[in-house]
């Protein structure tokens, strides 16, 4: 591995959630890709306002940058949340809880300067069911998956066979509007061997990212939802056949496993990953053929 990059929301594989009143855990957050201060689920009601008080104070200087979960629309905190927050120099985006439709979003956005990313928590059956009208606002940056609400609101095991078509909503929504892959709910106290499985079910699904709830989950959740030594070494032996034959398209297959090889190391690169044994360094994504 290389000194780790900057990864941005739109490839963050990993979506750390803090407790809002935990501000000594505000700054130790693991690995990481994206810290999401929680005033939200986390936080009892009683405790709300105080929660949203030691984000407003982390992030009011702009030392510090992370992204926020607020309450829902149509909670009482939720205009508060977004009046706090808008003009904080450390907000980078916004993760709207218990959307159930564009409107949250679209609303939610009204509050926030132009260009504030939402990424919409999803996390009922009724918000599944316009999935598809929520990932096409403009305003949507990005789906998640509230996977516990969820399977409180309809009483649906945690088997990946009992969620399999609600994961699968998520990736073709957002493959439909254009957004970036979706983000998969949280794999609750899960570590070393379970959470590997759960973050492979999120990558089988389509999901590029995923929310944990502990720093340690971090580092696995990179890891799984990157590319890996056999993805990498399959697209350089690909690319370096391909070009050697010519750069010329030969059949049916060739174009998928050329987009497929330049997504691969576009990724491992993006993700600062080192590339396998026998190759120095990774080439420029190439979609230069000849048909």
């Amino acid at each position: 591995m290389t000194d780790a990059p900057t990864i941005g929301p739109d490839l963050a594989r990993s979506w750390l959630l803090v407790n809002g009143l935990h501000t000594d855990r505000f700054t130790h957050v693991g690995q990481a890709d994206i810290v999401v201060l929680d005033i939200e689920d986390a936080v009892a009601p009683a405790n709300k306002a105080q929660a949203r008080e030691n984000v407003v104070q982390h992030l009011s200087s702009g030392e510090h940058h992370a992204w926020v979960r607020i309450n829902g629309f149509g909670t009482e905190w939720w205009e508060a949340d977004l009046k706090s927050l808008a003009a904080l120099p450390g907000l980078e985006g916004i993760f709207l809880a218990m959307v159930e439709g564009p409107e949250h979003v679209m609303r939610t956005a009204a509050l926030l300067p132009d260009g504030t990313p939402i990424v919409a928590l999803v996390e009922t059956a009724r918000g599944i069911t316009y999935l598809p009208q929520i990932a096409a606002s403009r305003h949507t940056f990005r789906l998640a998956f509230g996977l516990g609400d969820y399977r409180r609101d309809t009483g649906f095991d945690d088997d990946p066979t009992t969620l399999a078509y609600t994961r699968s909503q998520f990736t073709i929504a957002s493959k439909a509007a254009g957004l970036p892959g979706a983000i998969d709910g949280p794999a609750v106290g899960a570590t070393g061997v379970a959470l590997a499985d759960s973050a492979g079910v999120t990558s089988q699904f389509g999901m590029t990212g995923k929310i944990c709830l502990m720093p340690e989950q971090t580092p696995i959740v990179n890891e799984i939802l990157a590319p890996s030594i056999n993805d990498m070494s399959w697209a350089l032996d690909f690319l370096k056949e391909f070009n050697e034959a010519g750069a010329e398209i030969r059949n049916g297959s060739d174009l998928p496993r050329l987009a497929r090889a330049n997504k691969i190391l576009s990724l491992a690169q993006a993700f600062g990953l080192t590339p396998p044994d026998g190759y120095h360094h990774f080439p420029a994504p190439s979609d230069t053929y000849h048909c």
